[in-house]
């Protein structure tokens, strides 16, 4: 069973034209979403998915209606090929039922690894370069040595540190990963001394 599934990126956008060139493929059924491409939930295209069945082949107008990303897009063709179903596009003249359609898939397969090679060789190359710089990654710390000394005295008023939290504004595991237990200890022991 043929199977078409279109896209378009907006509501306002018209999916007339790829209904259309999927009913004249011989396409039985058809799902559609309009919906980003970046969108990884698109209920048109699970629904597509689930329906289909070993044997059946997925049409679409042009093989960008089925994602933005090539790496999305061959994820896609593995898993519709280990389901057995086929994948063709009308526009791009793709036809992994046929030995060319499957070379063609095989070479994208392969150009969308190197990409994610060469992304992580750059992502690694700039961290290396970026701690040289004494720069490092990830989200800023909220708790500033104004909020750490405000939680000491605090702490050393009495308070628990799931009072003293919320009163700061950060969280309980912010708070002890800043005023580990042996840290909280010495300062209870110097309100008890006093």
């Amino acid at each position: 069973m043929l199977i078409g599934y279109a896209r378009v990126s907006t509501p306002e956008q018209d999916l007339t034209p790829q209904l259309d060139a999927l009913l004249d493929a011989g396409c039985e059924r058809t799902f559609s979403d309009k919906a980003s491409g970046a969108k990884a939930n698109r209920a048109g295209l699970a629904e597509a998915l689930s329906h289909a069945r070993a044997g059946d082949v997925l049409v679409v107008w042009k093989l960008d209606r089925l994602g933005r990303t090539m790496k999305g897009l061959v994820d896609l063709a593995a898993e519709l090929a280990a389901s057995g179903i086929g994948l063709r596009s009308i526009t791009d003249g793709i036809d992994t039922a046929g030995a060319a359609g499957k070379l063609v898939f095989h070479i994208l397969a392969a150009m969308a690894e190197m990409e994610r090679d060469l992304n992580r060789e750059r992502t690694t190359a700039a961290l290396i370069v970026a701690r040289r710089e004494g720069r490092v990654g990830g989200r800023k710390t909220v708790m500033t040595p104004k909020r750490l000394e405000a939680a000491r005295k605090l702490l050393a008023s009495g308070m628990t540190i799931r009072e003293i939290a919320p009163t700061i504004g950060v969280s309980v595991p912010t708070l002890y990963r800043h005023l580990p237990a042996p840290e909280q200890e010495a300062i209870s022991a110097e309100v008890t001394t006093d």
